[in-house]
C-alpha cells in the first residue's frame, strides 16, 4: 500500500510538473515611459516559428487561469492549435495606459512603439521567425506593424476576418499595402456578416499588395451554430466551430510560403 501511494504521489508530481511546463506565462513588457504592455507567451515543445497574435475588439486576451488565456476571441481560443503545430504563441495584450484598443489606436505611433518593443522582447524569449497574425480589428495593427517596422523582423503576415470598410480608420485597403514585400495570407469566412468585413471586399487587399513576393486569398465555408453579434468571435466572423480547420489552413500556408 505504501509503495502504491508513493507511486501515485510521484505520478502526480510528474504530471503537475508537465502541466506547469506547458502553461503560458504573463509578461509585462516595458515599452514607453511608464508604460508596460501585457504579453501572453507559451513556447512550443520543438519550435519552428512564433506567431504574434493580435486579437480583435478592444484587444487583450482575458484573464490567465491555470496558465491559459481565457478570451473567447478567435485567435485566443484557438492558440493551442498553433502550439500543437510547433509554433510558439505570443499574444499581444494591451498597454497599461489603455483599457481599449480602438481603430485609431491600432495605427497610432504609441501602438507601433509598443509592438516593436514587444517584438524585440519575443526574440529574446526565442529566436524563431515571427509571423504577425491578426483577426478583425487586430488586422489593422498587424498590417500597420508590417508596413512600418523593419520587414526583416517578420517572416510574414496573416490577416483573418480583415477590416475592409473604408469608413473605419485603418481599414486594410486604406493602408500603404504596396510597401509590404513579405508573404501575406488573407483568410476570410464566406458567411462573415460583419459590416466592416464583407467577404466580397476582401479582394481589394490582394490588389493592393502589389509587391508582396507571395500572397494568397483563402475563403472558408465551414463551422456551425453562430451566436450573438455578427462582428464578434462567436459568429462566422470568428470561424465558430471551425477553429482547428482555419488554423490548419494558416499553418499549411505559412509552410508553403517558405518553399
Amino acid at each position: 500500500m505504501r509503495s502504491l501511494m508513493l507511486l501515485l504521489f510521484s505520478t502526480a508530481l510528474f504530471f503537475n510538473a508537465f502541466t506547469i511546463a506547458k502553461a503560458g506565462v504573463l509578461h509585462k513588457v516595458p515599452s514607453r515611459d511608464g508604460v508596460k504592455v501585457s504579453l501572453f507567451w507559451e513556447q512550443a515543445t520543438t519550435p519552428r516559428g512564433t506567431v504574434m497574435l493580435f486579437p480583435g475588439g478592444g484587444g487583450g486576451f482575458g484573464e490567465i487561469v491555470d496558465g491559459r488565456a481565457t478570451s473567447r476571441n478567435f485567435l485566443v481560443r484557438s492558440y493551442s492549435h498553433f502550439l500543437d503545430a510547433g509554433y510558439n504563441v505570443a499574444i499581444f495584450g494591451r498597454p497599461n495606459d489603455s483599457d481599449d484598443l480602438d481603430y485609431a489606436d491600432r495605427i497610432s505611433s504609441n501602438h507601433l512603439v509598443d509592438i516593436a518593443t514587444v517584438q524585440v522582447f519575443i526574440k529574446q524569449l526565442h529566436p524563431a521567425p515571427i509571423w504577425l497574425v491578426g483577426t478583425s480589428r487586430g488586422t489593422i495593427a498587424a498590417t500597420h506593424a508590417m508596413i512600418n517596422i523593419d520587414s526583416k523582423s517578420f517572416a510574414g503576415l496573416v490577416l483573418t476576418a480583415s477590416v475592409v470598410n473604408f469608413k473605419k480608420t485603418g481599414a486594410i485597403p486604406t493602408q500603404a499595402l504596396h510597401k509590404i514585400t513579405n508573404p501575406v495570407l488573407v483568410l476570410h469566412h464566406s458567411k462573415d456578416a460583419c459590416i466592416h468585413c464583407r467577404p466580397h471586399e476582401i479582394s481589394g487587399i490582394i490588389r493592393g499588395l502589389k509587391n508582396a513576393k507571395f500572397k494568397s486569398q483563402i475563403m472558408l465555408d465551414g463551422g456551425h451554430s453562430p451566436t450573438g453579434d455578427v462582428c464578434a468571435g462567436q459568429h462566422y466572423h470568428g470561424f465558430i466551430n471551425f477553429e482547428k480547420e482555419a488554423v490548419a489552413e494558416i499553418i499549411n500556408w505559412m509552410v508553403s510560403s517558405n518553399n
